[in-house]
């Protein structure tokens, strides 16, 4: 039999998993109703509260955790990574709390990390960077009660904390972009496909393709790691396999964007002449390059700070999770497209 749940108990009853779990720690806001139906409810299912997450509330850490879902050197390597960090210190600072920042080489490594800084009572809650498609960690902080909030979208879960942009839209639209502007066979550079971001942004682009009556081809669809090293091999094969038969890249980072239109440089393709590039996230070298690179500008910082802030609500002020917070995004028009 599996194991019972918060989520068991909170079903069960007819109450949030939040309200199961105040009435473990024997939370005095909680009516004595509900006390007595919840611990009904345990009874019944056989659960027994985790006293790790209990001696985590009662420890009281002015700590939240963010765990890097790769290397610090590959990570620190993209701009997305550095912008967002200042966004969560900015605020935890204003709180004053503490940002404890940790590298994983690889997913086990990010899983098992989190879990022992939250289980060993070094930080009072986590902000998650990256949902895979099949998350287990995000499953076992489900499971677990305990405090996080995620930056990106979770398939599998509802009730989440998190903040995110619309990456379906803003692919969709910046994908409309290269159709209003004549371009007919549009490869697209993706990022890892076990990430959601990888797979909104592919599905957006795919929607814009399919509305226009354009083919929607996979062999036109190349993944990458969300590095300059990696994107720029796949640049490489991308416009050594397709050669001159495309006439736009999509990538889905501006890293990636950038080591395009160094590959296709190389290669003596003009941009935009003979082929036109647009990025995502609106680095701060996008502007910068030459030429300027057409990308998707979403609020990176600001993204961080309200992850933050929406942590801090659920440890400080027991705020119910599953809030959801979308930040728009708009399309920056330059010289790549």
């Amino acid at each position: 039999m599996d194991q019972v749940t918060i989520k068991d108990v909170a079903k069960y009853a007819d109450v949030s998993p939040s309200t199961v779990s105040r009435v473990i720690n024997d939370n005095s806001c909680i009516s004595a109703e509900t006390r007595q139906l919840v611990r009904e409810a345990m009874n019944k299912l056989g659960y027994h509260p985790n006293e790790i997450a209990r001696s985590l509330v009662n420890q009281k850490s002015r700590s939240l955790g963010l765990v890097l879902s790769r290397p610090a050197d590959r990570a620190m390597a993209n701009p997305f990574f550095p912008d967002i960090i200042r966004g969560i210190a900015s605020e935890t600072q204003a709180q004053q709390f503490q940002l404890v920042l940790t590298a994983a080489e690889n997913y086990d490594s990010e899983r098992n990390e989190a879990l022992r800084l939250l289980q060993n009572g070094s930080i009072a809650g986590l902000i998650v960077m990256a949902a895979r498609v099949d998350d287990d960690l995000i499953r076992r902080l489900v499971e677990s009660d305990y405090p996080f909030v995620l930056v990106g979208r979770s398939p599998n879960n509802d009730g989440i904390s998190r903040v995110d942009n619309d990456n379906i839209r803003a692919a969709r639209r910046m994908t409309e972009l290269f159709i209003d502007r004549r371009y007919e066979r549009i490869a697209l550079l993706t990022g890892p496909e076990n990430y959601v971001v990888s797979r909104d942004r592919e599905q957006g682009y795919r929607q814009a393709l399919e509305k226009a009556g354009l083919e929607y081809e996979e062999d036109l669809v190349y993944r990458s790691d969300f590095t300059y090293d990696s994107g720029r091999r796949a640049a490489d094969r991308l416009l050594a396999e397709t050669g001159e038969s495309i006439d736009g890249v999509f990538a889905v980072d501006d890293i990636l964007a950038m080591a395009v239109m160094r590959s296709a440089r190389d290669r003596g393709f003009s941009i935009p002449g003979d082929i036109g590039v647009a990025g995502f996230n609106d680095a701060p070298l996008a502007s910068l390059v030459e030429p300027a690179l057409t990308t998707v500008e979403i609020p990176i910082v600001d993204m961080g700070r309200k992850a933050a802030e929406m942590l801090l609500e659920i440890i400080e002020e027991g705020a119910e999770p599953g809030d959801e917070h979308i930040l728009p995004a708009e399309i920056r028009i330059r010289d790549s497209l």
